[in-house]
């Protein structure tokens, strides 16, 4: 199905992980992707793959951190399209200390990636979305933003935030017919999960914590956001979807 077939759409950290996966996803369906990643040769190569598979996409290299450059790279491309339909705040940084390991440093660079980049990127794009009175906004949380974990906090805390601001972006952006929604996977095979140490071990352990039995691919994270995005979830707004096979009613 091309749903989004003409529509643009905007994904933060595309570059490799689940980011990479959504813009292949969306592209099949028929939008056009501004890949974003704060690594410009990780996202020209997303930009490739997805005109390789027969999509449309450009890419932008910028730090979402960086509000000024971030407004900046995703006006300009809104202008290039003349819309910007879709935007999915998927950049994140990762990092599991205690909390008498957690530097200032790296308590500020989490909520700076994964809050306010997720909240000035959807600024940057809503004079778009205004005017054409429709959009689709999701943001990329976690179950770790949900439930808590036994480290990690200030990664949990910045992912509970984003499901704060999706709420409260829903309520007051409705009357643009934008939507605003969270997805707040579980565990997913990405490079990220699997670059910790000692993961053999640990995967073992997380898994079996998992009714389905295994972690995600990121492409089933995928699906469920190129659900959000297309005109399939337009009586939904407001919400938190957590593709987690089963791992949030069993506790983390």
């Amino acid at each position: 199905m091309r749903e989004l077939e003409g529509l643009v759409a905007v994904i933060t950290g595309a570059g490799a992980g689940m980011g990479k996966a959504h813009a292949q996803l969306l592209a099949e369906h028929g939008a056009r992707i501004v890949v974003q990643d704060i690594d410009g040769v990780r996202a020209e190569q997303t930009a490739a793959l997805v005109r390789a598979e027969g999509g449309d996409a450009v890419a932008i290299a910028c730090d979402v951190a960086d509000t000024a450059a971030l407004t900046t790279a995703l006006t300009e491309a809104g202008n290039r399209f003349g819309r910007i339909d879709i935007l999915v705040n998927n950049a994140g940084i990762g990092g599991e200390p205690l909390i008498e390991d957690t530097t200032e440093e790296y308590f500020d660079r989490t909520f700076a990636v994964h809050v306010r980049g997720s909240f000035f990127a959807g600024k940057a794009v809503l004079p778009f979305m205004k005017q054409q009175r429709r959009g689709k906004i999701i943001n990329i949380s976690s179950i770790w933003g949900m439930v808590g974990h036994h480290y990690a906090s200030p990664y949990c805390a910045a992912k509970a935030a984003l499901l704060g601001l999706t709420k409260a972006w829903a309520k007051e952006l409705a009357p643009w017919n934008i939507h605003v929604n969270a997805v707040a996977p579980g565990g997913v095979l990405t490079k990220m999960v699997m670059s910790q140490p000692d993961i053999e071990t640990k995967m073992a352990q997380k898994v079996a914590r998992v009714p389905l039995g295994r972690y995600a691919d990121s492409r089933e994270i995928s699906y469920t956001v190129a659900f959000l995005a297309s005109p399939r979830s337009d009586f939904i707004t407001g919400q938190v979807i957590s593709p987690n096979g089963g791992e949030v009613i069993v506790g983390i």
